[in-house]
């Protein structure tokens, strides 16, 4: 095994021939031997060891194991303690989801604090077989069964390749003592109960059972991968960006093949998970939105809306005098001018006499009304924005630029009649945004 994992390194993973790497070692038999292969074959790297203190003395016996190996080794050694019961209880997780939280965020602290690129783990080809049995029995996509990656941007895996059966076979040949964990020999936990009681019968079926798994699931991670091709280009080709706003055509959306499956991996990166309530929400009345923990998805006639929550800016920001020259929320200059010259929407001219400062800048606020230039009489600020067309989200986006309690502008879009240039105008103001 010894020349196989020499061989596995120099072709998968040869950058952990360059740097030095953190290599998390619990005390049992796949990470001690992973520290004995990767020491064999002159690696160098650095042990951590976690006690989660839920095993009693056996929890320190693994500790003083690991130290006492890194010591023989000459190898710098990192340990930290974990009241994991008290996590577990604090954050309503099960025990493996509390260990695991507490462990790869203290490894990751010490790879920043050591400046250590690479987190090597003890991952072999049973777990990945394990894993995948346990995520087909929950009803994951694809992307479950695909297994255990063999690398991250910060994590490698270099047993994936290799068996339980080889790796206890190179630890009996080699006399490598090593750290039994009682627990794991429970069935009261799924993984335990997976391994103890169903991998052995698959193996039964098949005597190369586990090389033809592992063989599927590069199948199914090449199909995961075409597949994640294919939702790239939709979503780039769908998903029509405008400043910090998606909108995306139902009509197209409606198009799309396997929609169920398609849709909830589009919108799955903005914290979306049930594709049947997206679905729903294409027939449902303008208006209606869903929110995931991080984004917004709003129905509107013809399109969907998609924006981050935190997106909106709110607030009221006041301009003192025509000196001033405003750059949040919005790039706003002002000069004093002898005459109107270009005109466009991003552009604002007004009677000086006919305004007060302090001006300010704020959002739409209910029973709000304005006297559109160009036409005649008052009108409500909401029967404005419904004519334009403009969506809940474009709504919360517009700023108006006031006097007092009058609204001078609708910035971008029209301007009040009130406060017009005319014939009898003095001096005249012009607002400006780009």
């Amino acid at each position: 095994m010894l020349e196989q994992f020499k061989l596995h390194i120099s072709d998968h993973f040869p950058e952990l021939k360059n740097k030095h790497f953190l290599l998390a070692c619990s005390g049992g038999i796949d990470s001690i031997v992973l520290v004995h292969l990767c020491n064999a074959i002159g690696l160098k790297f650095s042990l951590a060891h976690c006690n989660f203190n839920l095993r009693g003395t056996d929890s320190d016996g693994d500790e003083a194991f690991v130290k006492a190996l890194a010591s023989e080794f000459k190898m710098p050694f990192y340990v930290t303690s974990f009241d994991t019961t008290k996590y577990m209880n604090t954050h309503k997780v099960s025990l493996q989801i509390a260990a695991r939280e507490l462990r790869y965020a203290w490894f990751s602290e010490l790879q920043s604090r050591h400046e250590i690129p690479t987190l090597v783990t003890a991952h072999h080809a049973d777990d990945s077989l394990e894993t995948f049995l346990i995520n087909l029995s929950r009803g994951t996509g694809i992307d479950g069964l695909t297994g255990i990656p063999e690398k991250t941007a910060t994590i490698a895996r270099p047993l994936l390749a290799f068996s339980r059966e080889q790796i206890l076979n190179y630890a009996n040949t080699a006399s490598i003592s090593w750290r039994e964990d009682k627990s794991n020999k429970e069935t009261k936990y799924l993984r335990n109960k997976i391994r103890h009681k169903i991998v052995p019968q698959l193996k039964e079926l098949h005597p190369s059972f586990l090389n033809n798994f592992l063989q599927s699931q590069q199948y199914l991670s090449e199909t995961a991968s075409v597949f994640h091709d294919y939702i790239r280009d939709v979503r780039k080709s769908l998903f029509k960006s405008d400043t910090n706003v998606y909108t995306i055509s139902i009509a197209e959306l409606q198009k799309l093949h396997a929609l169920k499956s398609t849709i909830y991996h589009l919108f799955k990166p903005f914290g979306f998970t049930d594709a049947s309530a997206i679905i729903d929400l294409l027939t449902a009345m303008s208006g209606k939105e869903l929110h995931s923990s991080s984004h917004r998805l709003l129905k509107d006639r013809d399109n969907l809306y998609l924006q981050e929550l935190n997106a909106v800016v709110d607030g009221v920001y006041f301009i003192a005098d025509e000196t001033c020259t405003l750059e949040t929320p919005l790039a706003l200059k002002i000069e004093e001018v002898s005459k109107i010259t270009n005109t466009d929407f991003n552009t604002l001219y007004v009677d000086k006499e006919h305004i007060k400062f302090p001006l300010t800048v704020r959002k739409y606020k209910t029973g709000d009304y304005f006297y559109p230039f160009g036409m005649k009489g008052v009108k409500k600020l909401s029967k404005y924005f419904k004519d334009e067309k403009l969506n809940q989200f474009e709504k919360e986006q517009q700023w108006l630029l006031c006097s007092e309690d009058a609204i001078l502008w609708v910035i971008g879009k029209r301007a009040d009649n009130r406060f017009k240039v005319s014939d009898k105008t003095k001096q005249i103001l012009k607002f400006s945004v780009s």
